[in-house]
């Protein structure tokens, strides 16, 4: 029995091997500083994007906006003006792979993380997914990762809400991203599937096993809207704020980050995953033979006989910030970040009223 289970532990070491191996033949620089210049409080916002043109100027102001200066983006081959795009802001590295991303997704994320923020806070996003928390217009990205570090934790974790406007999605096609922001304003609750943190009936709960949590309300959540209109069981809880260093496993999953001690309370992501003509898209995957997952195809099931898709419905909610997410219950608060959070705003507001 102990020489089946030694060959596929040495098989298992070779495949890492030889995937580090193409991973770091493949992955090029083609844009930015060999090295960012970073102050202890700064984060390092990671992007694997792919003909993301249409969500960058808007991803762009909202990032900036929470004092973002620095951004990795890993390119996944793209060929509409995204590069561009990106070469003409501040403070972005561009890399680029065109190895496939349902197999590489994960390295490409870790490997942009370990290059250019080691010792510093990394922030994973998407292109068409803004970060928010109690507190961002006082706190800032700075603020915040000051909470985290000196509370002892090396990561945050949030959950994805599903923004959705009260017409068919089909009919916002075409509309340009800050604009169709502007009227996704709803998300919805209803059928989500709530697991403990470290629940063993989550398929990557592994990783969950070596996380210290600080926290016993922090829940993974799946499905939620999506489920609701297409029966995707999509996974909605992730580890998007870490502490890169050499205990630290930033990205082992796309949803997790693993031996990190997660914080005391939960931030979100505003989704807008349905812009930009999201089924078309799908289609194109299908055409292309490329489809990442079985949720495109699930999607493509239904629009095929639903030609105007609204995801509005009686459980639609409106956007009225974050704290309305607590009272929710589907985020998680803390009194001891409550606290620090008064404080640096009472700190604000005192430098407001001596320089008047």
């Amino acid at each position: 029995m102990a020489r089946p289970a030694l060959f596929s532990r040495l098989s298992n070491k070779i495949e890492k091997l030889v995937k580090t191996a193409r991973l770091k033949q493949s992955i090029k620089q083609i844009h930015g500083p060999k090295q960012f210049d970073l102050a202890p409080d700064d984060v390092v916002v990671v992007v694997m994007v792919k003909d993301g043109a249409f969500y960058l100027d808007a991803f762009f102001k909202h990032y900036r906006a929470l004092g973002a200066k620095h951004f990795v983006f890993i390119d996944n081959g793209s060929s509409d003006s995204t590069v561009a795009q990106i070469k003409a802001q501040a403070g972005t590295v561009i890399l680029r792979s065109t190895l496939p991303m349902k197999a590489f997704e994960s390295d490409f994320r870790r490997h942009g993380a370990q290059s250019f923020a080691h010792s510093h806070w990394v922030l994973y996003a998407d292109v068409d997914e803004l970060f928010d928390f109690e507190g961002s217009k006082d706190l800032g990205l700075s603020g915040l990762v000051r909470y985290l570090t000196g509370q002892g934790y090396t990561a945050l974790m949030a959950q994805m809400l599903e923004m959705f406007p009260v017409g068919s999605i089909q009919s916002y096609a075409k509309t340009r991203f800050a604009d169709a922001v502007a009227d996704y304003q709803y998300y919805d609750l209803s059928r989500i599937t709530r697991y403990d943190y470290k629940d063993k009936a989550i398929e990557f709960s592994y990783f969950m096993g070596t996380n210290i949590t600080s926290n016993d309300t922090l829940k993974f959540m799946f499905g939620g809207v999506r489920q609701k209109i297409f029966g995707e069981m999509c996974c909605l809880t992730k580890h998007p704020l870490v502490f890169v260093d050499d205990d630290t496993w930033p990205n082992p999953h796309p949803h997790v980050a693993a031996h990190v001690r997660v914080a005391d309370f939960s931030a979100v992501i505003r989704h807008y995953k349905f812009t930009d003509d999201p089924f078309g898209r799908d289609l194109q995957t299908l055409r292309d033979g490329i489809l990442t997952h079985g949720e495109n195809k699930l999607r493509l099931d239904v629009i095929a006989n639903t030609p105007n898709i609204s995801f509005y419905s009686q459980d639609a909610l409106q956007w009225e910030g974050v704290e309305a997410l607590y009272d929710q219950k589907f985020l998680v608060q803390s009194p001891v970040f409550e606290e620090f959070l008064a404080r640096e705003q009472g700190a604000v507001a005192a430098t407001k009223a001596g320089s008047k």
